[in-house]
């Protein structure tokens, strides 16, 4: 079962849905220890990253919704380009409504100009039927993307 998220997480977010079907937008994420979030909607599905970050200055980052073209699958990849960041969080959520998470994981260091991919620590986060946050006591505050894929609740009769 695992194996056939990983691969339909791959098929999304490599691309493989109709333009009308993926949004991109990019967004600031500030340091100060004030807690902020961002959210996307693409038609019934959301995703929302909440987040408290400290030290260093304002970051670009992006956030990407994808829709399978049966309507069924909706992914959420949120993180920053450069594949680092250089803030200290102090706690994260990526949430989405509409749909029950089936994969994610959150990354330490994503891929960007030849360094590879770094997941955390699964001990880090938690993982619920719609959120992806960071585990108190175990998180060790870095953060440079989040990836969840999810199934649809809405089901045609």
């Amino acid at each position: 079962m695992a194996a056939s998220w990983l691969f339909a997480a791959f098929f999304i977010l490599a691309g493989v849905y109709a333009q009308d079907e993926a949004k991109t937008e990019e967004f600031v994420v500030e340091p100060g220890g004030l807690e902020h979030s961002y959210s996307i909607k693409l038609g019934d599905f959301s995703c929302t990253f909440t987040y408290v970050a400290q030290g260093g200055t304002n970051e670009k980052w992006k956030i990407s919704v994808g829709l399978s073209e049966d309507g069924l699958i909706f992914s959420c990849s949120i993180g920053r380009p450069q594949g680092t960041s250089y803030l200290f969080f102090i706690q994260f959520r990526a949430s989405v409504t509409g749909a029950k998470i089936e994969y994610c994981e959150a990354y330490s260091q994503a891929s960007a100009d030849g360094r590879k991919d770094v997941p955390l620590k699964k001990s880090e986060y938690d993982v619920s039927d719609t959120a992806v946050s960071h585990h108190p006591g175990s998180f060790a505050s870095t953060l440079a993307r989040v990836v969840i894929v999810a199934q649809s609740t809405h089901h045609e009769l």
